[in-house]
């Protein structure tokens, strides 16, 4: 009875609050300033593309425990945990090396990115992040391969001049023993220079699951984080920022091996990720040269994996090492007041990977030493260059975007023999916005985007998820082409982003059976570049004021995939799903009840049907109510919240581990 009531009260006050005005979160909401669409800056409202943002704000209140789940259930984005320390984000139904994730501009993705989830995203410390933009079906113009569903970028918070010292001490308690979790940064902002460091350390344990799951054992990990930004201005408008991310996580346990498969050990130990860059930024009165950028970053992963079945005595150990040195440079042009804007730029990526493997007898001792999953010192130059054009006018605004991407891929193995690949991709986007009056603007956006073949598809040798793999030589890049036509409304009452997609996407490389072979039971496939697909679909985002003091908002998606060449759906695509929630906040304090939700999927690719981590006939549909809540003080922040209220089961589509019980969470904060 109680989630009729709430459901039916959230859908009479959507009813019913267009009649109502009051200033105004969502006008801020139209207003925020966003950069991932054009490489520039530019407003939500005047974007002809679905894009928004999620500010500093709501990143601490959400008391998201990781970096995908503050994506949970945002509009067009679905995130799959194939355990507690991953997280993937579907991104209009594509997820993996078919979505671009960027920290700070740099790209995330490397060459050994695979297709379908992978555990990423989670090497992002969440309490380093400032601010997320997220892209919908577009990016590749901007920002090259991998983004065929769209773009996810992420950005950590800076120092900022002349605030003298200060800091800030952070903890949370989840119950259950679910999280303990401190932070502690300081920071120091002079005339000329700032920095600040700080120090994460988590623990979480096994995750309880809803009323008849239980604790989902072993499902925890530890975690530790340091990361430290420094900003100069050098004088002459020359500012240069230099910045260090270092994360490591442990015994990072895969939940549904144990569960399903017969595992003893199978955990990922360690995963870490390692970023340093410099940034150095020009900006003079040049029409020509307005604003110049130059990055130089090196990136480094490591990834562990440790597996022994029970009743063996060998175990498995297994390394993959990437190191990417990153080199770009953008520049804006600016014309006519501004009315002609034009970034343009190079790119540079470099990745060396290194793999290794062995089994070892834990009887004996004796290590055997065999081919690792991807070929030892294989290389992958990613080069670009791109021009990116925007006209705006007090009525109408459009922008024009074009890239050639190449690539060399180097591939030395004693197994396969050396090979080496140089694939190459000239990508376009075109979108206009008319306004009508000044807070309604429809929008047209057509975009191409690609995915270069990478080591993961061409060197993979081994067991991935339940198949085993045999690498593949001659690919050629995936090619998508979105047509999305949408409406945007910024009034003193509603902000409001809507659009309809078609996506068409070719030469999809997927895994082929390789006829009548085994290995060890198990079937054995090899990637081609065969088949091709479509993805329709609908995203909406709303903000209603309802009083100065209280707003409704929400979102949802829909996306119906179909590969044309098997007639049958396409893998993995999430079912309808999205959040309403109201946010009344009165003095100091506020309060936050949402409602999270997704309809069952029962369209499934027979790749799902014979996903172990997939439920027979699909997954049902769930409902969650979570209560937020928190008070501000002059230097402490207070933050509670109760998820799933009535402790419902659930598990996202394609996830190996359910979604969170019922549970306490806690946060407290201390700012000086």
């Amino acid at each position: 009875m109680a989630k009729i009531f709430l459901t039916t009260f959230l859908l009479g006050t959507f009813t019913t609050a267009f009649t109502q005005s009051k200033d105004s979160l969502s006008v801020r909401q139209l207003n925020e300033v966003v950069v991932t669409s054009t490489r520039g800056e530019k407003t939500v409202f005047k974007t002809p593309a679905l894009i928004y943002a999620i500010g500093q704000d709501e990143i601490k209140t959400s008391q998201s425990r990781s970096t995908p789940e503050l994506l949970m259930n945002q509009m067009g984005v679905f995130v799959q945990k194939t355990t507690h320390g991953a997280g993937s984000p579907f991104v209009r139904g594509l997820t993996g090396n078919q979505t671009l994730l960027l920290i700070d501009n740099i790209r995330l993705n490397n060459s050994t990115f695979r297709y379908g989830p992978n555990q990423y995203l989670n090497t992002i410390d969440a309490f380093t992040l400032g601010r997320a933009e997220v892209l919908l079906g577009s990016g590749s113009v901007q920002y090259g391969s991998d983004a065929l569903g769209g773009t996810i970028q992420l950005f950590t918070t800076d120092p900022q001049f002349n605030t003298g010292f200060g800091g800030r001490v952070l903890g949370r308690m989840v119950s259950a023993g679910m999280e303990q979790s401190g932070r502690v940064e300081a920071r120091y902002g002079g005339a000329s220079a700032a920095f600040q460091a700080g120090f994460t350390n988590r623990r979480f344990g096994d995750v309880l699951g809803g009323k008849n799951t239980g604790f989902q054992s072993p499902s925890g990990y530890k975690e530790q984080d340091f990361d430290l930004k420094a900003k100069v201005n050098m004088g002459h408008r020359w500012l240069a920022t230099l910045a260090h991310q270092s994360v490591s996580q442990q015994n990072v346990e895969v939940f549904f091996r144990y569960q399903l498969e017969n595992f003893k050990i199978n955990r990922f130990d360690p995963q870490r990720r390692q970023l340093t860059y410099l940034k150095l930024e020009h900006q003079n009165n040049s029409n020509w040269f307005s604003n110049q950028t130059f990055t130089i970053s090196r990136q480094a992963t490591k990834e562990g994996r440790l597996s022994q079945k029970n009743g063996t005595t060998m175990l498995r150990s297994e390394t993959d090492k990437v190191q990417t040195w990153g080199l770009t440079y953008n520049n804006q042009s600016r014309f006519l007041r501004d009315l002609l804007t034009l970034n343009s730029g190079v790119e540079l990526y470099r990745d060396q990977v290194n793999s290794e493997r062995y089994d070892e007898n834990n009887t004996t001792l004796q290590r055997t030493y065999i081919r690792g999953l991807y070929p030892d010192n294989s290389t992958f130059l990613n080069y670009a260059a791109y021009s990116i054009l925007s006209i705006n006018t007090p009525r109408a605004n459009s922008s024009f975007g074009l890239r050639y991407n190449g690539f060399v891929i180097d591939i030395p193995d004693a197994t396969i023999g050396k090979s080496q690949l140089t694939p190459a991709a000239l990508v376009y986007n075109y979108n206009l916005s008319y306004n009508l009056g000044k807070s309604i603007a429809p929008y047209l956006n057509i975009s191409t985007g690609f995915r270069a073949p990478n080591i993961d598809d061409l060197g993979t040798l081994g067991i991935v998820d339940f198949r085993y793999e045999v690498p593949t030589s001659d690919l050629k890049p995936e090619k998508s082409t979105t047509y999305e036509v949408g409406l945007k409304v910024g009034s003193k009452t509603i902000g409001l982003q809507m659009g309809y997609y078609s996506t068409r996407l070719r030469n999809l490389i997927t895994r082929i059976r390789v006829p009548n072979e085994q290995v060890n039971g198990i079937n054995v496939y090899r990637k081609e570049n065969v088949e091709k697909a479509y993805i329709n679909g609908f995203d909406a985002k709303i903000q209603v004021n309802l009083l100065s003091s209280l707003q409704l908002y929400g979102n949802i998606s829909y996306s119906i995939g179909q590969n044309e060449t098997k007639e049958e759906p396409m893998r993995r695509i999430p079912p309808v799903n999205g959040r309403f929630g109201l946010n009344f906040t009165k003095n100091k304090g506020w309060i936050r009840p949402e409602f999270w939700f997704a309809a069952a999927q029962e369209r499934l690719a027979q790749g799902d049907k014979d996903d172990n981590r997939m439920a027979k006939g699909g997954t049902p549909s769930w409902k969650v109510l979570n209560l937020n809540a928190g008070y501000n003080l002059k230097q402490i922040s207070l933050t509670a919240a109760v998820q799933n209220l009535f402790d419902e089961d659930y598990r996202t589509h394609g996830s190996g581990i359910n979604g969170y019980g019922r549970s306490l969470w806690l946060t407290a904060e201390f700012k000086w």
